[in-house]
Order: C-alpha cells, then sequence, then structure tokens
C-alpha cells in the first residue's frame, strides 16, 4: 500500500489548513464560469475570513480618513493594466492552458508572462477574431530557452528571473517525460532530453553584470520595460536598490507561497519568505535611497481576492501577479 502523502501539500479534510481547498476552488471556477458576482463574494468571504494562515490574515484598515473622490480616481477599466498573470511555463502547463491565460489578459488589457520556456512564432500574430495569443511579458532566464531576437521583438515587457520565490537560490528541472518534439522545438531544445536551468546566471555575477543584461534587453527591444524578478528574502532591499541603479524599469517581489509547481517540497516548506515582508523591505529601502520613483514595484505570491491587492498596494506594489487563481478559474 501506498503511504499516505498527508496534508502539507494536498488538501485533506482532517489535515492543516490549505486557502485554496475544495469549497473555494469550486465556488471561483462557478462565479467566474456563471460570471455571478454573489458567488463571488461568497468566494471572498470564505477566503478573507478564513484562519490565519497568512501575515496579511493578521492586518486590519483603518477607515477613519476621508474617501478620494472616485474622479480622482483610475477608472476600473485602467486598473486591468497593472494585473498579470505568473510565469508559468510552456512545457509546465499544456499549451491550451498558456494560450487561454494570454488571450484573456490580452482583452483585458493585462499582461500574461511567457514563463522560460520560450513562445511558439505562431502566437505573435493576432486571429481573424482580434485575439491574440501572444504573451505580453516575456522571460528570459538562466537557461535562455526559447530566447531569440524574434521572441524578445515581440514583448511589451522583458522579465529578467533571477530566482524564483518558493526556490530561491535554485534552478528549475523539466524532465524528460515532459520534452515533447514541440516543447523542444520551442525551448531550441533535444525531444527526451532533461532540460535543467540553473540556479545562477552564468554571465551575472554582480549588478553591474545585470546591468549589462538590461541594456542588452533594452537595445533588442526599446519599446519594452524591463523586469527584474526577485524573491522576499532578508536584505531584498539592498539588492533592489542595486536593481534600480542598474536601469530596470519594474522589480518583482515573488513570496514564497507563489511558484510552488516547479519546487521541491523542502523548498516549498523551509525556504522563502512572504511577500508581505520583501515587499515591504524594497519600497522602505527604495525611498530611503531616494530611487523608488526610478522603477515600479509588483509582488506575487498566492494573491487571491481585491483585499490582498489592496494590502499589496499600500505595502508599496503598483502592480500585482497572479498564477493559482487563474489556474483554477481554467480547471487545470
Amino acid at each position: 500500500m501506498p503511504l499516505d502523502a498527508g496534508s502539507e501539500m494536498q488538501w485533506r479534510s482532517n489535515g492543516e489548513y490549505h486557502k485554496f481547498g475544495p469549497m473555494a476552488i469550486h465556488t471561483l471556477q462557478r462565479a467566474a464560469r456563471e460570471n455571478n458576482y454573489e458567488l463571488y463574494k461568497k468566494y471572498v468571504d470564505m477566503v478573507d475570513d478564513a484562519p490565519f494562515a497568512t501575515i496579511r490574515s493578521l492586518l486590519t484598515f483603518e477607515n477613519d480618513r476621508e474617501p478620494i473622490p472616485l474622479e480622482e480616481v483610475e477608472p476600473v477599466e485602467k486598473l486591468f493594466k497593472r494585473f498579470k498573470t505568473g510565469a508559468m511555463s510552456y512545457g509546465s502547463i499544456s499549451k491550451e492552458a498558456h494560450e487561454a491565460l494570454a488571450i484573456a489578459m490580452n482583452r483585458i488589457g493585462g499582461k500574461s508572462n511567457s514563463g522560460e520556456g520560450g513562445e511558439d512564432a505562431e502566437r505573435f500574430q493576432r486571429a481573424e477574431n482580434g485575439d491574440w495569443r501572444r504573451s505580453a511579458i516575456k522571460q528570459v532566464a538562466s537557461a535562455r530557452f526559447g530566447v531569440t531576437s524574434y521572441y524578445l521583438s515581440e514583448a511589451a515587457e522583458l522579465q529578467i528571473k533571477m530566482a524564483q520565490g518558493a526556490k530561491p537560490g535554485e534552478g528549475g528541472h523539466l524532465p524528460a517525460g515532459k520534452v515533447y518534439p514541440w516543447i523542444a522545438k520551442t525551448r531550441g531544445a533535444t525531444t527526451g532530453v532533461a532540460l535543467i536551468s540553473p540556479p545562477p546566471h552564468h554571465d551575472i555575477y554582480s549588478i553591474e553584470d545585470l546591468a549589462q543584461l538590461i541594456y542588452d534587453l533594452k537595445s533588442s527591444n526599446p519599446k519594452a520595460r524591463i523586469s527584474v524578478k526577485l524573491v522576499a528574502k532578508a536584505g531584498v532591499g539592498t539588492i533592489a536598490a542595486g536593481v534600480a541603479k542598474g536601469k530596470a524599469d519594474v522589480i518583482l517581489i515573488s513570496g514564497h507561497d507563489g511558484g510552488t509547481g516547479a519546487a521541491s517540497k523542502a523548498s516549498i516548506k523551509h525556504a522563502g519568505i512572504p511577500w508581505e515582508i520583501g515587499l515591504a523591505e524594497a519600497h522602505q529601502t527604495l525611498m530611503k535611497n531616494g530611487l523608488r520613483d526610478r522603477v515600479r514595484l509588483e509582488t506575487d505570491g498566492k494573491l487571491m481576492t481585491g483585499r490582498d491587492v489592496i494590502i499589496a498596494a499600500c505595502l508599496g506594489a503598483e502592480e500585482f501577479g497572479f498564477a493559482t487563481a487563474p489556474l483554477v478559474v481554467l480547471g487545470v
């Protein structure tokens, strides 16, 4: 008989609490598919009023201030440009899921992220009905999978992935069995051969090296913003200051609750820290060094409701990434 996997990674009725439990998943899927706001409010209550599972669960809002007039606030439709889907590579998720996320974000004016698996050039052209399967954000990771001049030119944002939230300091691994011919073609690899993303970029060992890559990417696509993905950790503020001085346009602080799909169990449980801590440190350090106006701050790592977005904004974030929730809605 196989051993019980326990409740750390997979939900069990008598196990530890998971924010994405069966009822939360079911309610969110129904709310999205039926476009039912009442069901969505039930999902929000279920998640926000749940047992304390995150730092933000312990925070409340002060509401004794005068409300800002609505005409001084960004209209709802303009908020979408601040929303992104997480960097989930083609190969880690299916073609259908990857393209569905891109189409959805392009429709609302947000941005999807290619992840480090490259992207099929066929997706760079709009369909006859106006839909676009192109990911607005193209990722450049340590292994440079699928990175070509055409790939770089077809982006609104180029993201240098320095680390991943749930496994800082570690690389990635796509098992040989998942390297199908179409995956290998997109990544510029060999069918049936396992793919390893090394922990470091072998051309980046200092802020100066990172600044050189930022310059090169700006040269490859002058219209694209350059983003650098960091993870929440002690001292990330100092790193963020160096990235800002390297002339990046966006700094992403990724929390440990996100990016668990390609991380080992030990990493998920024992590496990385919540985005709340990393984001607050990065924002405050940039402020103290007079660098805050040079970059936009983004965060991700299990953002699930509007309350999470508001708390992230209060801590300094201007853009927000979602990964698990969109996959839940898709049913994958």
